[in-house]
């Protein structure tokens, strides 16, 4: 495969949008972890 400047750009690219959607997936995840009990609390005393 010829490596040019455009095809380097374009698997950066790529890869930086692959680790930024990994990264916000483990967040939402870790979050929904620990914020699971809250919730579960707020509508125990909605009644």
């Amino acid at each position: 495969m010829y490596m040019d400047a455009v095809v380097i750009a374009g698997v950066g690219t790529v890869l930086l949008m692959v680790g930024f959607m990994a990264a916000v997936g483990y967040f939402v995840f870790r979050d929904a972890k620990t914020n699971t009990v809250r919730t579960a609390d707020k509508d125990a005393r909605k009644g």
